[in-house]
């Protein structure tokens, strides 16, 4: 419920900050009033588009807030899901919008996204306006009346489920056909690139030590040479090892009368031993190189064969041969065995199918029954609102299968005897529009727990006897713990309602200025005198106000 509206710079209104009541309440005021600023404000605040035209003039930012009460309504799992703070049933919703075009939104002081104040605030409040009665033209609104009278919310979530998976099988299907179609138009090309790659048996990190490999039998005579030469400065007559050897001898011969030069003959020793091993490993290297032509050859084919590979196939490296080679060999797996995994999808989609036919099915049956309710009830009510012989069907007719079953709806609709069913957006008045949505609306709230209800002229094109059975709907709605609230220009309306608030406008300094204040008991009987007789309230007026107001 809707317990407190602030606003702050929005258009013609400088400040307002308003308490509600709840059960049934009502808003009156002269046509540019600002009735719609009002509902324009709340609008901002339950997430619609921000627009920087809306803040007043000279002003930097506008402010809109409300505080709601759930405490009737169980909104726990939203707080938790969505990370927010929950006090036990206050909530303050907040929306600025600065001039530099900046938007933001919170819910109990903690900065939201605005898809999850707007995911809020259709659960806080609806708002009919004129231009929802287009509603009455939508397949999808009118089959969700039909749902929510039915209370079908499982059966339909378990058909949903289905309805996706078989979706994504299908997905899945058509997928496989299409590569599957592909790579047979591609499979002579397909299978020569693979039998090319799988011919070359390339191997992991090969292309790197063939270079090496190459390398090294390029320039044998001259690494030969180079290792010989080392070899005998190394250990060849009167080279460093045999030096070191000697050096050693003479100063072990030393040590022990002369303990000072104990480390360096330990040194000497190291550096013995260590350079003896490099000619050692220099000498079977030297042994090791020879220069061999044939091999040469070979390496240097199998690189041209890499090279050719890479240039051809556009890549840089045997890993990315490798990769394309397992490709096509996956491609043609897919073209050998694709009829087998094809016709495994295929039997798993008709499965899938059949699962979902049988339960839209189910949902057909839950929603004829529930289209019989709802013809009933719609009668029951638009009779007394001066539609007497109405006749109000619901026809349910097949459509292939989708996300909400099998079922097209479309409300039929007649206000007099001799006049066949139509579509009820094509045949119905403006006024019986209304009548027929009030009702709707006032059937569906009894079903779905919405704290906060408004209504924005849904009186447009009837008057008298029918607005005030209108006005008793919404009182009746406004029971059981529901907010009701109504802006109307009817007086019968309005003296239905058990708070009554005014919006009006005054010129100040800084120009018109749109105000909204809570009327009295006395204040009330003026305003609907007002509404009865115009500008000029005269006595009869007062009365006549007076005997709505106690009727």
């Amino acid at each position: 419920m809707l317990k407190r509206l602030y606003i702050k710079n929005f258009t013609l209104i400088d400040e307002l900050d308003i308490d509600f009541e709840g059960g049934f309440s009502v808003i009156t005021g002269e046509t540019g009033a600002g009735k719609s600023i009002i509902l324009g404000a709340l609008g901002l605040l339950l997430g619609q588009r921000a627009d920087t035209k809306t803040i007043k003039a000279g002003r930097d930012r506008c402010t809109v807030e409300a505080d709601f009460d759930l405490r009737q309504y169980g909104m726990e799992d939203f707080f938790e899901s969505n990370d927010l703070d929950y006090d036990g049933g206050d909530c303050i919703l907040r929306r600025e919008v600065t001039s530099a075009g900046k938007s933001r939104a919170f819910i109990n002081d903690t900065p939201v996204a605005l898809a999850t104040l707007r995911e809020l605030g259709d659960q806080l409040v609806d708002i009919h306006s004129q231009h929802q009665n287009l509603l009455l033209n939508k397949e999808d609104f009118q089959l969700s009346v039909v749902d929510i009278i039915a209370n079908d919310g499982e059966a339909l979530a378990d058909y949903r489920a289905s309805f996706n998976e078989l979706k994504a099988v299908s997905r899945q299907l058509e997928q496989l056909r299409e590569d599957i179609r592909r790579n047979r138009d591609n499979e002579e090309f397909v299978r020569f690139q693979h039998h090319e790659l799988s011919e070359a048996r390339l191997t992991e990190g090969e292309q790197e030590q063939l270079e090496q490999e190459y390398g090294i039998l390029s320039h044998a005579e001259e690494i030969k040479t180079a290792l010989f030469e080392a070899d005998d400065l190394l250990s060849g007559d009167g080279g460093i090892v045999e030096k070191l050897k000697s050096a050693s001898h003479s100063i072990d011969a030393v040590k022990d009368v002369f303990p000072d030069i104990a480390e360096a003959a330990e040194r000497i020793e190291s550096s013995f031993i260590e350079v003896k091993d490099i000619a050692d490993e220099v000498s079977r290297h030297a042994e090791r190189i020879d220069f061999d032509p044939a091999r040469m050859e070979e390496v240097n084919s199998r690189l041209d064969t890499i090279y050719h590979l890479q240039q051809k196939f556009h890549v840089e490296s045997v890993a990315q041969l490798i990769a394309l080679r397992d490709d096509f060999d996956r491609q043609l797996n897919q073209i050998d065995g694709g009829d087998e995994a094809l016709h495994e999808l295929e039997q798993k989609e008709a499965a899938l199918r059949t699962i979902c036919e049988e339960k839209a099915k189910q949902l057909t049956s839950i929603r004829k029954a529930s289209a019989r309710q709802v013809e009933e009830e719609m009668r029951r009510r638009l009779v007394p609102l001066g539609i007497p012989k109405v006749k109000f069907e619901v026809m349910l007719s097949e459509k292939p299968l989708s996300a909400d079953g099998h079922d097209k709806v479309s409300f039929l609709f007649t206000a007099n005897s001799n006049t066949p069913l139509q579509p009820v957006a094509q045949v119905a008045s403006g006024g019986e529009i209304a009548r027929v949505m009030l009702s709707l609306k006032a059937m569906i709230s009894g079903a779905v727990k919405l704290p906060t209800i408004i209504f924005d002229e849904i009186d447009t094109g009837v008057s008298g006897k029918v607005a005030e059975m209108m006005a008793r709907i919404m009182q009746e709605m406004g029971h059981n713990d529901r907010q009701v609230i109504s802006i109307t220009h009817l007086p019968q309306i309005a003296a239905c309602g058990a708070t009554h608030y005014k919006v009006y406008k005054e010129e100040g300094d800084e120009g018109t200025v749109s105000h909204m204040c809570r009327l009295t008991p006395q204040e009330r009987v003026r305003e609907i005198a007002q509404m009865l007789s115009g500008s000029d309230i005269t006595e009869a007026a007062i009365r006549n106000a007076e005997e709505l107001l106690k009727n």
